[in-house]
């Protein structure tokens, strides 16, 4: 499934790489990765309209090889997306994650990992960006540490965008098991435990599930290279 992007990144001209973008098409594996770190941003960042809750309804099932959670709550997410309305849903993003004050959930990186928004994980976050060549977008509001905002990166490192190229696996896994991987399940079992949550908890079994699969697969690679590691 392909997921139109606002776009969280754009390139840090001042800090662009010398790699030339990749012009051959990506695997299917990783078209497939890059779609669902799409979707799964831009339903972290904000509410699904209409429409996309109408295409994610009419979504074919995942097969994925031995990987029952994905698939059961990828299930899940269509038939929710098929009966919910798009106002009701926005309700219950606002409720969770919107609030003058402390929001019933922080999806943010430094809020787990440190207890405070805009914390010492955001500060080394954006270094690593810099040093990839991104950059927050104009006109964003999310800190970069946003589990949605990670999302929206990954699916760059693997697919590319609009002058900015694609990255080696190595640069995945390293930028995943930084910057994601230390809190995304405590973030998702939150979102799945409140009680405000209905469709944003099948979102986040959705979220888990994933992350979960890239987080074993990134393990693998250790694996197979120990010095890499």
């Amino acid at each position: 499934m392909s997921v139109e992007q606002g776009g969280q990144m754009s390139q840090d001209n001042s800090a662009a790489t010398a790699l030339a973008p990749v012009s051959l098409a990506l695997a299917d594996e990783d078209q497939a990765r890059a779609d669902v770190y799409a979707l799964l941003a831009r339903l972290l960042l904000a509410p699904p309209d209409a429409a996309l809750l109408s295409a994610l309804g009419q979504a074919e099932p995942i097969t994925a090889t031995g990987e029952f959670a994905l698939e059961d709550a990828w299930l899940a997410l269509t038939q929710a997306s098929s009966v919910m309305d798009a106002g009701f849903v926005a309700a219950e993003f606002s409720a969770l994650f919107e609030s003058i004050g402390n929001p019933l959930i922080n999806p943010n990186g430094s809020f787990y990992l440190a207890g405070h928004l805009n914390d010492g994980p955001l500060a080394a976050l954006r270094q690593d960006l810099l040093r990839l060549g991104l950059a927050r977008a104009p006109g964003v509001s999310d800190f970069e540490d946003h589990l949605g905002a990670l999302c929206e990166t990954m699916r760059v490192l693997i697919g590319g965008g609009k002058g900015i190229a694609r990255r080696p696996l190595a640069v995945q896994k390293t930028f995943f098991e930084t910057h994601i991987r230390p809190w995304y399940a405590a973030c998702l079992a939150d979102i799945d435990k409140q009680e405000a949550a209905n469709f944003y908890r099948v979102v986040a079994r959705v979220a888990d599930a994933f992350l979960s699969i890239e987080a074993q697969a990134f393990a693998v690679l250790d694996a197979q290279d120990p010095i890499a590691a």
